[in-house]
């Protein structure tokens, strides 16, 4: 991995998931060491554990970092976001038909400028950073060139990204329509040069089932069988209208998911956005397929969507992955302490209460094991590629206080997801460099790679 420093420790408290605490006790999920070492070279974890423990053992050199009352945990997981809907995040609310026609469309076509798909994605990357997100499941445009854009810039950080360029053959201007073919072409031309590249990963990309016909679908997944490791990411049974108009589309095919299951894109890293309104039929195939949901509680609640049945998905019984999603821009902030805020409220609505630990694994090793990514990124410990956020649960004068009436750890970790935002993440360190650092006094941001501008 590029950039990394040669051997570096950060010290302070820290704290990271062990289990699923949707399947045990939370309590139990949880590791915590109120001073803990994270020993970190060539940008692996090689050792995590009490300060007391791992002081005289650190080699020779090393470089420590310490940041008292802070907290350390993986860097967070966004499981579907657009970064190309950035310049519409907050624009007057419709459902989501509405929302593609008069706000989405209309920015995607901008991306055939690779002039403004740099700049965004330049802006893209670093807002990730700030909100303490070290790896994310993108949504590029249609243009292959948004595509370039976003993974050079990732590149830069080192930072482990899943993206593509979305395909659209149908049901959109003729400025974002590609054909089955030629979406084809183009994203194994992008697979070739990015996937495995450094730390990218290509994900094939449909935009929904209404904007692709049945030969689309089907060339989407012969693009899965190219290589090996490549990600599905869609949208499934968001609203009732785009429910209905994909049963007058595909009225051969059992359900929505079925529409997905018929191309051979439903199985292991075909992460599919939202499921708000999947039957019990289509938990069972997500989990006999080992494929996974992003719920998106922002974008949910603004676009007025409904509420995902999240401890339903996760049933032990037939338990489906899921990891959280910002959706930006339906969804309203790029910060996963405040989509786990929303996530707490929608659990709320639909008779279930979201615990801070079973929120913060949705955001870390739940999001991680929902991408197949759980042997890499989610975790502190050793072996795991060095992604990391410093969190201040003192970032602002309200949280301070608040802060100081917190008892354990558990506490602390529900008042930051309930309180916190871009401004409780201190630093974040991708692969082992302190890529962003909120308080340092020139560009709070270091790429691995200098700007070439």
């Amino acid at each position: 991995m590029s950039g990394s420093l040669q051997s570096r420790v950060l010290r302070g408290p820290a704290a990271t998931l062990t289990g699923n605490p949707f399947e045990q006790p939370s309590r139990g999920c949880l590791a915590y060491h109120d001073d803990a070492l994270v020993v970190i070279e060539e940008g692996i974890i090689t050792a995590f554990g009490p300060h007391a423990e791992l002081k005289d053992a650190l080699p020779a050199g090393s470089e420590v970092t310490h940041y008292p009352d802070h907290l350390i945990v993986p860097g967070f997981i966004d499981a579907h976001v657009h970064y190309p809907q950035m310049q519409v995040i907050g624009a007057y609310g419709t459902q989501l038909l509405e929302w593609l026609e008069t706000y989405t469309f209309p920015a995607e076509m901008s991306f055939a400028d690779a002039g403004h798909a740099r700049r965004v994605a330049h802006l893209f990357l670093r807002e990730l950073l700030r909100a303490g997100t070290t790896t994310a499941m993108v949504y590029c445009t249609v243009h292959s060139q948004s595509v370039e854009a976003f993974f050079h810039e990732a590149a830069r950080f080192d930072a482990r990204m899943i993206a593509g360029k979305v395909l659209m053959d149908r049901h959109a201007p003729a400025g974002l329509l590609d054909t089955a073919q030629r979406g084809y072409d183009e994203s194994l031309a992008l697979i070739e040069r990015w996937h495995g590249r450094g730390r990218a990963l290509y994900c094939v990309t449909p935009r929904f089932a209404p904007t692709s016909t049945e030969a689309q679908l089907d060339a989407a997944g012969a693009l899965l069988k190219t290589r090996d490791g490549l990600f599905l990411q869609t949208h499934l049974c968001e609203n009732p209208a785009e429910i209905e108009w994909v049963r007058e589309l595909f009225p051969a095919r059992a359900s929505y998911l079925d529409v997905y299951a018929h191309a051979g894109l439903v199985g292991p890293r075909s992460m599919f956005g939202h499921g708000i309104h999947l039957h019990e039929g289509d938990f069972c195939t997500c989990h006999q397929a080992g494929a996974a949901l992003a719920h998106c509680p922002t974008s949910n609640l603004f676009l007025g969507s409904g509420l995902f049945r999240l401890f339903e998905a996760v049933d032990p019984r037939r338990p489906v992955m899921v990891g959280l999603g910002t959706d930006v821009g339906g969804g309203t902030s790029l910060s996963q302490l405040q989509t786990l805020n929303e996530a707490y409220k929608v659990a709320a609505m639909v008779g279930h209460k979201l615990d801070a630990v079973q929120g913060f694994y949705l955001a870390t090793l739940g999001g991680a094991r929902a991408l197949g990514l759980d042997g890499k990124i989610g975790q502190l410990a050793p072996g795991m590629e060095a992604d990391l956020c410093v969190l201040d649960p003192r970032a602002t004068p309200f949280m301070a206080f608040r802060a100081g009436y917190c008892a354990s750890i558990e506490e602390v970790l529900f008042m930051l997801m309930t309180l916190g935002d871009d401004r409780a993440v201190r630093a974040t360190y991708v692969a082992g460099r302190c890529v962003y650092d909120r308080d340092r006094e020139d560009d709070p941001f270091r790429p691995a790679i200098p700007s070439e501008e």
